[in-house]
């Protein structure tokens, strides 16, 4: 479980094409407290920590988490948003993560407002009924709060403004038009869409 409240940068030293997809990520954690099995949220996906070093570790991508994340993000040198799992007591500053990509939005674009940066993210139909004016939504294991949503033949449009300390210790200050991005939708809003599926059939 996570906040969506980015604790590090880190960036892809290797790749290694196996039976699954074995990354090794360089760090600024202190990995000696860092246990084998645990999990860490790289760009909004959960991962587990298989091997380590003093400022790196390792981890398996599956088939399935390839399929279901951003198209070129598991490639060397690529900078990645890293969140270690929450303890008992931590404080809870952005909302309830799970580390599980719902799907890949789209940058449609990226202006200046102010000291902020407006962000406009395309996203298909399936996730558009999730997606609320000031709801909470994950990009790429951000927290962030949705502004507006505009619906249209194509899909959705959600809006973010995304104030300077996020845009600078975060990966979206080399964000860029047409990227793909990693999109979690706010568990609350899952569960509330199962149930009332349920209640009406």
């Amino acid at each position: 479980m996570f906040t969506g409240i980015v604790t590090d940068i880190g960036t892809i030293r290797s790749v290694d094409r196996r039976g699954d997809l074995r990354l090794v990520i360089g760090c600024n954690y202190d990995m000696a407290g860092v246990a084998i099995g645990a999990s860490i949220a790289c760009s909004g996906c959960c991962l587990t920590v298989v091997e380590k070093g003093a400022d790196w570790f390792a981890v398996d991508a599956s088939a399935e988490t390839l399929s279901k994340t951003a198209p070129a993000i598991w490639e060397p040198g690529r900078r990645l948003n890293l969140e270690r799992a929450l303890k008992v007591g931590d404080e809870l500053g952005g909302h309830i993560v799970t580390g599980h990509v719902d799907g890949v939005g789209r940058v449609e674009s990226i202006a200046s407002e102010g000291d902020s940066h407006r962000v406009a993210i395309r996203i298909d139909h399936s996730l558009a009924p999730f997606i609320a004016p000031k709801g909470s939504v994950a990009v790429d294991g951000v927290s962030l709060t949705v502004n507006a949503v505009e619906d249209d033949a194509a899909g959705t449009v959600f809006h973010l403004n995304i104030i300077p300390h996020t845009w600078d210790v975060t990966t979206f200050a080399a964000l860029a038009e047409g990227q793909p991005v990693n999109i979690e939708i706010d568990t609350l809003a899952r569960y509330l869409q199962r149930m009332q599926a349920v209640m009406a059939g």
